[in-house]
């Protein structure tokens, strides 16, 4: 104890100088808005490179049970094309107009793929962070979809990485519609399990069943119509009794979570830009006389 403060004592000075040096810092960072941005611009390099060399470390380890896992989707997949090939030849007599139909959607989308490299899921305001940024064509208010189904929305990005709001995230409000029934509302999460969210406000004369499918509706300049959401666990009463709240379970699985697409939502957005000039050409005109 007496060498710790000798030694204290004898370069009391040097802890001094480091100390202001850190207050003098603190201060310019702080209350100068140029050299704060520069410190928020390289603590996010920083931190991203930090979160993606973690991400590779975890999906190396990880690699044998998610091998295991796209094994067993593919097998499903395979099995589910079949059947509905089988279907559509039995029913209309070519087998590839499901082909045709999903080229058609998607032909003037450009899909994006990233790499989660960091996420959380056990908090109200839950992100996701990816490893493509601006210079990959990302962008704020992109829609992000995995291979089983609906991710989230990019809420902003930098220029090698992007920060997605996904579904399991309060904030989040993404429109959707109950598959082959017309009826549609806005899916929300309300914490708790990872897997589960809910669609308000569904209207009492509204006709579906346990087990149906619910996707995205394409009403929105974000995500193009008939991508998973998910589907329906079990029906409640509103609170007035006005409607109803549906319970689905979420077809992503965000615990396991690691490669995405983002969604270049051009064709949607020159879409609504079209259908929005229309509207405004077709309101009544107040001349003043």
């Amino acid at each position: 104890m007496r060498n710790l403060l000798a030694f204290l004592a004898k370069y009391n000075h040097w802890f001094v100088f480091i100390l202001l040096e850190v207050i003098s810092f603190a201060l310019l960072f702080r209350y100068n808005s140029f050299q704060g941005s520069v410190f928020f611009s390289s603590a996010n390099a920083v931190a991203g490179k930090i979160y993606e060399y973690r991400s590779d470390i975890t999906t190396f380890f990880s690699m044998s049970q998610n091998n295991k896992r796209l094994t067993e989707r593919n097998l499903m997949l395979e099995q589910e094309v079949k059947t509905l090939s089988q279907y559509i030849a039995r029913n209309n007599g070519d087998s590839l107009v499901l082909d045709k139909y999903q080229k058609q959607m998607l032909k003037d989308f450009r899909l994006i793929p990233a790499k989660v490299i960091s996420s959380s899921l056990d908090k109200e305001d839950n992100l996701i962070t990816l490893d493509k940024g601006k210079a990959d064509g990302i962008h704020e208010d992109m829609g992000v979809a995995c291979g089983m189904g609906i991710v989230g929305v990019v809420y902003m990005a930098s220029d090698h990485y992007s920060i997605v709001i996904p579904v399991i995230n309060k904030n989040s409000n993404i429109s959707v519609t109950i598959k082959k029934r017309g009826y549609f509302g806005f899916l929300h999460w309300k914490g708790g399990p990872a897997d589960i969210a809910y669609i308000d406000d569904v209207p009492r004369h509204a006709k579906f069943a346990l087990g149906d499918y619910v996707v995205t509706n394409g009403y929105s300049s974000i995500f193009p119509p008939g991508i998973m959401v998910g589907k329906i666990l079990h029906v409640f009463n509103s609170s007035d009794g006005l409607s109803y709240r549906v319970q689905l379970r979420l077809a992503t699985d965000f615990g396991n979570l690691r490669h995405v697409c983002v969604i270049d939502n051009t064709p949607l957005k020159d879409k609504a830009m079209l259908l929005k000039a229309a509207q405004d050409s077709l309101r009544p005109r107040n001349d003043n006389k």
